[in-house]
């Protein structure tokens, strides 16, 4: 049984701010963003690190990861979409999605901003899905 965090947050014991999902991954915002609009992809199934992942289900999780950064910079208005894999914090495989802007610290991939509210979380989530369409 998958208890990490992200176990949690795919059975529903855990509330999330989702922005996409499918059979086989779900995409969410991240609590501690690096800059507003910072979401996690991560696949449904537990791997501990993205060389464990099936191939195919990798080749999923890359196409929807291309989807989701156009969505990002579609919705957001951002230039790029740094994409930053560790996996040190949570023992899941997952992808970090960090809008950025030309001229971005993109070096810096640590916690730099808060949402105000829920309210902004949400309507930074909303504009990614509309992106997405």
């Amino acid at each position: 049984m998958n208890d990490t965090v992200f176990g949690k947050i795919i059975r529903g014991e855990i509330p999330t701010t989702k922005v996409y999902e499918d059979e086989q991954c779900l995409a969410f915002m991240d609590i501690k963003p690096v800059t507003k609009g910072h979401i996690v992809l991560i696949p449904k199934e537990q791997y501990r690190w993205l060389h464990d992942i099936p191939d195919k289900l990798l080749a999923h999780l890359i196409v929807q990861t291309k989807v989701l950064m156009k969505g990002m910079i579609a919705g957001l208005g951002c230039d790029l979409v740094q994409l930053v894999v560790v996996g040190e914090e949570v023992e899941h495989a997952h992808i970090h999605l960090i809008p950025r802007m030309h001229g971005n610290d993109v070096g810096n991939i640590h916690p730099q901003t808060s949402y105000n509210d829920e309210a902004e979380k949400e309507s930074f989530a909303e504009k990614i899905k509309n992106g997405l369409r």
